[in-house]
């Protein structure tokens, strides 16, 4: 893998990371966001998880060891894994019982 790609993953993942975070500290959120989750600390961790999720898929390829990579692969999967059902953004929800015109 070139070594710009995973910078810019690295970036991303930071970035995320660094944006969960925030969320978490503060209590505050954008708008956007707010809206997208059910609480700002769920937004918190989601961003948290899947930030720290791809810096440790970056880091398991340059890290040393003959399993190292599949390691952190899986617990970066893991990660997401945790982000997606747990803390997810809720979907649209729409009234089903209303009529439509």
């Amino acid at each position: 893998m070139d070594t710009w790609t995973l910078l810019i993953g690295a970036a991303i993942g930071f970035a995320l990371a660094l944006f969960g975070a925030r969320m978490l500290v503060t209590g505050k959120a954008p708008a956007g966001t707010a809206r997208a989750f059910r609480t700002i600390r769920d937004a918190g961790l989601y961003h948290l998880l899947f930030g720290g999720g791809l810096l440790l898929l970056v880091a398991g390829t340059r890290l040393p060891g003959e399993r190292t990579g599949i390691v952190t692969a899986i617990v970066a999967v893991m990660l997401a894994g945790v982000a997606v059902v747990r803390f997810r953004p809720r979907g649209k929800s729409e009234d089903r019982t209303a009529r439509r015109e």
